[in-house]
């Protein structure tokens, strides 16, 4: 679990994922390595510093970001939530970029989300076109491709989840994308505030569980 100077959803992360069997271990942004036998990498939601010029574009130059490049390059599921998602666009991990939302004003809500691709590290507990209920909060959300590189990416099956109706006015309703391998994963909405019925929904659980699947083929895969 990567934490930057104003993280605020980590250890709500860390707990969601320990709650699912995973020992999450914080990892400070200046650190060059990360720990041995890491099985995946956690950007979490919040905020980091820098995003007063544009969100994610100082965080991006992270040192530890080095070693993450190097983890998913050899396979390593790489998940990006939220702030997260901002930080892996601006440093070239995922495509698009997230601009501020279309009408302007702060979303924090429960949404209804379509499961698009069912063949990623992070939706593999899932079936294509199943809806899911998982809250969001972000002012700048909207992701935003121009018209080649979103055809581009449609036709190569890298728009993992949409909103199943307007949230931010992001292009075609994009909640989450994903690199060329499948393995690098980008979402706004928290997974981590959705896994007990008691927070409302336990959506967020299916992602959150095949990560910790993927972290530990990863983990046991030979290198």
């Amino acid at each position: 679990m990567l934490v930057f100077p104003g993280s605020n959803d980590d250890r709500d992360a860390a707990w969601a994922l320990g709650a699912l069997g995973a020992n999450a271990e914080l990892v400070w942004h200046a650190e060059t390595e990360l720990p041995r036998g890491t099985g995946a990498v956690v950007l979490p939601g919040g905020f980091s510093y820098g995003d007063y010029l544009r969100c994610g574009a100082i965080a991006r130059f992270a040192p530890v970001l080095d070693a993450v490049r190097v983890f998913a390059a050899d396979g390593g599921p790489v998940l990006g939530i939220c702030n997260g998602f901002q930080i892996l666009c601006e440093a070239g991990f995922l495509p698009g970029v997230l601009r501020p939302n279309r009408d302007l004003e702060f979303v924090c809500r429960d949404v209804r989300l379509r499961v698009e691709r069912a063949d990623t590290s992070f939706t593999a507990r899932c079936e294509p076109g199943q809806e899911l209920t998982i809250p969001v909060k972000h002012g700048e959300g909207c992701w935003y491709a121009d018209e080649e590189l979103y055809e581009e990416l449609e036709a190569a099956g890298r728009l993992v989840l949409r909103y199943a109706e307007d949230c931010n006015g992001s292009v075609g309703d994009v909640a989450g994308v994903c690199n060329a391998a499948r393995n690098v994963v980008g979402l706004m909405p928290h997974p981590e505030h959705a896994v007990d019925p008691l927070l409302g929904s336990g959506d967020g659980a299916l992602l959150l569980a095949a990560l910790v699947d993927a972290a530990r083929e990863h983990t046991l895969t030979p290198a």
